[in-house]
């Protein structure tokens, strides 16, 4: 019996379909933001509220950014306000397939 992965299965649907593909990438973004603001939370020693507060913002705003269950793609400007609240900076790039 051939063993099917769920990558291979996920591989040939994206190929298959251009809608997948791209809602796909989406949530691999919002889940990789997600993990991202968790990290550097975590390592500015802050709490949501704390770190709301110092980018502007509300808990609720970073909760559901923190728990990557949100549809909507942070913009540029809050990514770039909870970095500098939490005394980083903000890197943007691409990485060749």
């Amino acid at each position: 019996m051939k063993k099917i992965t769920l990558d291979a299965v996920i591989e040939k649907q994206k190929k298959s379909d251009p809608a997948f593909a791209e809602y796909y990438q989406r949530e691999l973004l919002i889940n990789e933001i997600s993990k991202m603001v968790i990290k550097l939370r975590n390592a500015a020693h802050l709490t949501q509220a704390e770190l709301a507060s110092k980018a502007g913002t509300t808990q609720p705003v970073i909760a559901r950014l923190e728990s990557g269950t949100d549809t909507r793609i942070p913009s540029l400007t809050l990514l770039a306000r909870i970095a500098a609240a939490s005394h980083a900076r903000l890197h943007i790039g691409f990485d060749e397939k």
